[in-house]
Formats: C-alpha cells, sequence, structure tokens
C-alpha cells in the first residue's frame, strides 16, 4: 500500500497547503490508491478510540495515524490531564475549559483569575502540581492586568471544586507591566526538587532582556507556594554579573526573547527551552543558573523589516543555543516522546510551528542533534504538544481549535 510520506512538505503555494489541511483533517491521504486502516487497540482513558479507520503515515522513524479526538476550541494554549481521566484545556481568550467523557463541557470553569486577553496575551500555560494527587494545585500562566491599560506575564495556583476553582492564589506578577501586545512567554515545568520555573518574554522591549533589574527575557525559578529560593543565582547581591546594578531574585536565567515552549528532560532532568527568534533564528536551549541567552546582543535572526539587531551571532559570556532554526519555524509547544509506544521516535523532541503550521522532529543522540524531520504538513498553527500519562502525543492547533492524538502504528 502507498503510504503518505509526512516528512517531504515544501510549501509551493496555497493550493499545497490547502490539499495537505484537507488531507489531515479527513484523515485521507493524497493517493487515490491508498486505503484507511483500523489503527491498533487504543486506550480511550481521555478520549474515545477512533470510531472509523484512519489514514495510516509514514515518517522517517514511526509509521502513526491521526486521530481528531476535540473541536469547538479557537486558540486552545495548553493542556493537563487530570488523574480521574479528565483534561484541562487553556483558550488564550482567557477560559478554561474541562473535557468530560471524552467530550468538551459547552461552559467554561468558574472563578480563574483575571486576564488581560490582548494580542499575544491572555490564558497561557497549565501544568499540574507534581503532587496533584495529594495536594490538588493547579498552576497556570496568563497576562494579568494591572488595572490602568497594562500588564504583566503572572503565576497562579488554585485547586479544582466541580466545575469552579477555589483557594486562588496569585504566587508572582513580572514588573514591569506594559500596554505592548507581544512576548509574554509563556511555558511552565516543574523539576524533581519541587521547584517551579516559567518564563516570560521580553515584551517587545529587547534591550530590557539584558537588563536584570526588570523580568523580561527570562526564566523565574520559586518554590511551589511561591517563594524565592534562597540558591537562585541572584539571590545574593554579591553575584551580580559586571554591568548589572540589581538583579531580581526571581530570575534563573536571563537574555530569551520568548520562551513558548519548555520541559524537562526525561533522563538528563534538566529544563529545556525553546523561543522565538525575530525573522530567524528561533532557538533551543538548556536552562541553567545565570546563564545569559544572548538575546537581542547576539541572534542569527534579523528585524522583520530586515535590519540588523546586531552583527554578532556569539559573544563571550553569553550561551549558544543547542540549535537554531532560519528561516523561523516559530516554535510553540515541545515535548520530548518517552514510553514504548512510539519506539522509532525515542530520543526525540517534538516542536509545535505555527508559521509552517507543521509538527517538526528533532532526533536528539545526548545534546547533538543527529536529525530532523516535518509532520503533518499544513496540520494548523501548532500552539501545544503534550505526552500524556495513557502515553500518546497530543497535539493542540488554533483557528479552528483542534485537539490530535497520534496513534502509533504497528
Amino acid at each position: 500500500m502507498e503510504m503518505f510520506k509526512a516528512s517531504q512538505f515544501i510549501a509551493t503555494g496555497f493550493a499545497v497547503l490547502l490539499a495537505a489541511t484537507l488531507a489531515v483533517a479527513c484523515n485521507s491521504s493524497t493517493d487515490p490508491e491508498s486505503q484507511p486502516e483500523t489503527p491498533p487497540g487504543v486506550d480511550a482513558r481521555y478520549f474515545p478510540a477512533p470510531e472509523h479507520d484512519l489514514e495510516r503515515i509514514s515518517s522517517d522513524a514511526q509509521d502513526f495515524y491521526v486521530q481528531t479526538v476535540l473541536e469547538g476550541l479557537s486558540v486552545p494554549w495548553g493542556l493537563a490531564f487530570l488523574p480521574d481521566d479528565r483534561v484541562l484545556i487553556t483558550e488564550r481568550a482567557g477560559s478554561i475549559h474541562i473535557v468530560e467523557n471524552g467530550e468538551l463541557r459547552e461552559q467554561p470553569l468558574d472563578n480563574v483569575p483575571q486576564v488581560h486577553a490582548h494580542g499575544q496575551g491572555g490564558m497561557l500555560d497549565i501544568v499540574l502540581h507534581p503532587d496533584y494527587e495529594n495536594n490538588g494545585w493547579i498552576y497556570i500562566t496568563y497576562s494579568r492586568p494591572d488595572g490602568s491599560g497594562g500588564s504583566n506575564t503572572a503565576l497562579s495556583r488554585m485547586r479544582l471544586d466541580g466545575y469552579a476553582f477555589t483557594d486562588v492564589e496569585l504566587l508572582f506578577s513580572g514588573e514591569p507591566t506594559s500596554n505592548r501586545r507581544h512576548h509574554f512567554g509563556s511555558r511552565i515545568v516543574f523539576d524533581d526538587d519541587g521547584y517551579v520555573y516559567f518564563s516570560i518574554g521580553d515584551r517587545g522591549m529587547m534591550a530590557t532582556a539584558q537588563d536584570l533589574s526588570t523580568h523580561a527575557g527570562v526564566v523565574i525559578r520559586l518554590h511551589d507556594d511561591g517563594r524565592v529560593p534562597s540558591d537562585n543565582p541572584f539571590a545574593d547581591p554579591a553575584n551580580l554579573p559586571e554591568g548589572q546594578s540589581e538583579a531580581r531574585p526571581e530570575i534563573y536565567a536571563w537574555g530569551s526573547r520568548n520562551i513558548q515552549g519548555m520541559q524537562l528532560h526525561p533522563e538528563t532532568r534538566e529544563v529545556w527551552s525553546h523561543e522565538h527568534g525575530p525573522r530567524g533564528g528561533d532557538e533551543i536551549n538548556i536552562i541553567r543558573p545565570a546563564l545569559n541567552y544572548g538575546w537581542p546582543e547576539i541572534t542569527h535572526g534579523i528585524n522583520y523589516d530586515g535590519s540588523i539587531i546586531t552583527p554578532d551571532t556569539a559573544r563571550e559570556g553569553m550561551e549558544q543555543p543547542l540549535l537554531h532554526w532560519t528561516p523561523s519555524i516559530a516554535p510553540s509547544g515541545m515535548a520530548f516522546v518517552t514510553g514504548d509506544r512510539y519506539p522509532g521516535w525515542k530520543n526525540s523532541l517534538m516542536v509545535g510551528t505555527l508559521a509552517p503550521r507543521y509538527l517538526h522532529r528533532v532526533e536528539l543522540d545526548g545534546e547533538r542533534v543527529v536529525a530532523q524531520e516535518e509532520l503533518l504538513p499544513g496540520i494548523g498553527r501548532v500552539r501545544d504538544v503534550r505526552m500524556a500519562p495513557d502515553g500518546y502525543l497530543y497535539v493542540a492547533a488554533e483557528n479552528p481549535g483542534i485537539i490530535y492524538r497520534l496513534i502509533p502504528a504497528e
């Protein structure tokens, strides 16, 4: 049987993109001789098993099927899978929705923090506390209004009681606020020691990413209750880098433009991130304490109008990315492939893309990139990618908002 080769997509115009989009949406190949197949037994923990045969898709290393498991959303930004088989989904417009028995509840959940949804801001990431089954804490990042038209990225936690949140606590709010509409970040990660990390973008004021007196272009590290760890790199003023007169003690790493993907590596247990460059220069980095990732003093990108931001792609005291993309793929969401369901994708990092609208696979050997592949061309603006506790990869695309499940073929 002829199989759709997902890794060889090159954008050749609207007609090709439209054809690819329709092929994915209908779970059918553009090859008229291709026949849909029945996927192997599917765990229906969060969403029902497929009700009809699906197109078998071939990648360089793993055959799979794509199932549309949820529709009716707009811009689904983050997914969290609850132990009771329900799913929480943030919508950038400011709401949080719940999926029960595989279906989207019509009404969003009540008592969420107030959100200033404008531009790239809104309700952003959502993550369960590592000890959720005992403490019930759910963490979110969002653009929090300052009461005068501005906002910045904030971190709150809360508990779910029925269809409403309770015990809502603001743990952190970035400063200064701004009325700018872009670069809020934001992703949340817990490490094995219970610290919570989350990202804030440079808010479109690029120079501030090199100013440690602001929360711009940084990764924040806190205790799970919002306290600042005493061993944060700048908690002691004596640790100020050269040229800095003060530093915010919450900052763990700095010099980033706009991190919208962050995950804990399944083996090394370090925090990995990806971030948007300007026109070119999207990056993958490993987040380590006190390191300066260089934006905007070094970059592989240029301004959108073609002008030069900096002539330098490297500078002493600033980190080089593990990988960079030019032209930009506009990365959003990322997940390491774990478990045994996808043997061909072992040691791969899945990255969503907003501009070319596909799923990008990065194959790794330790910290070395050994292969890259473009999957599911035309699937939409991929906002989030998650490995769920059921062992499947889920992909959230926006406008329209759809959740897909990738089912491995035998």
